[in-house]
């Protein structure tokens, strides 16, 4: 996980417009949005059905989405804001503990978090501020009804949609861009992860984690 922060700030840093002119540190209140991907990690899924026994599966992702809003306060060197996040993402694959794969899925985790943050901003006389840090909070996760095709091309049930709240937490690096004294461009990543969600279906119930890679591209505007 170090390789890939250290990749990401380095490269983040060589696309950087060099026609930026240095800006200092703005204090106060500021408010950002921001846009972009969530590759979710393989995750174990353990639980019973009530046609199949138990359940022990491992389930993969398709990459989805990753958008969100903060609002916090800049003190200079730290920022302590508060975040609203959407991560989703769809179930491309899932394998039984005996080999048995189902394809074509058509099911989906979502994971609506809010998360009380901390940021270090590492300032220097250049426009470009490195930044990192994370925060804990919760997410209102939300399982989809998961149907899938076996080898011997039967469509079946997996499982079955339901919500849980479950606690959850981020850290991860960025680089914030100066435009003007008011207004910067934010390129962040962020490792998310939560507890493990328990869904309860009339037939089904299921546990797993779901935790993400996500990087996205945002706005941040100080008042």
């Amino acid at each position: 996980m170090k390789k890939r922060l250290l990749a990401f700030l380095a490269l983040a840093t060589l696309a950087t417009p060099t026609i930026c002119s240095a800006t200092p540190p703005r204090m106060g209140p500021y408010m950002s949005a921001f846009i972009g991907v969530a590759v979710p990690t393989n995750t174990d899924v353990t639980g019973f059905d009530v046609g199949a026994g138990d359940l022990n599966d491992r389930v993969e992702f398709d990459p989805g989405i990753n958008i969100g809003a903060t609002g916090g306060f800049d003190y200079g060197f730290v920022r302590l804001e508060g975040e609203l996040s959407y991560k989703h993402g769809e179930i491309n694959r899932v394998v039984e503990i005996n080999g048995t794969r189902y394809t074509n899925i058509d099911g989906s985790v979502g994971a609506l978090a809010v998360l009380g943050n901390i940021f270090l901003d590492l300032h220097n006389p250049s426009p470009v501020t490195p930044y990192l840090g994370g925060g804990v909070g919760f997410a209102a996760m939300h399982q989809s009804d998961t149907f899938g095709t076996s080898p011997s091309r039967n469509r079946a049930e997996l499982y079955q949609s339901d919500d849980d709240t479950v606690f959850a937490y981020q850290a991860g690096v960025g680089l914030e861009i100066a435009l003007s004294r008011m207004l910067s461009l934010d390129v962040g990543y962020r490792y998310f992860g939560t507890s493990k969600a328990t869904f309860t279906g009339p037939d089904t119930e299921n546990e797993l984690k779901f935790e993400s890679h996500n990087a996205a591209v945002g706005l941040r505007v100080k008042f």
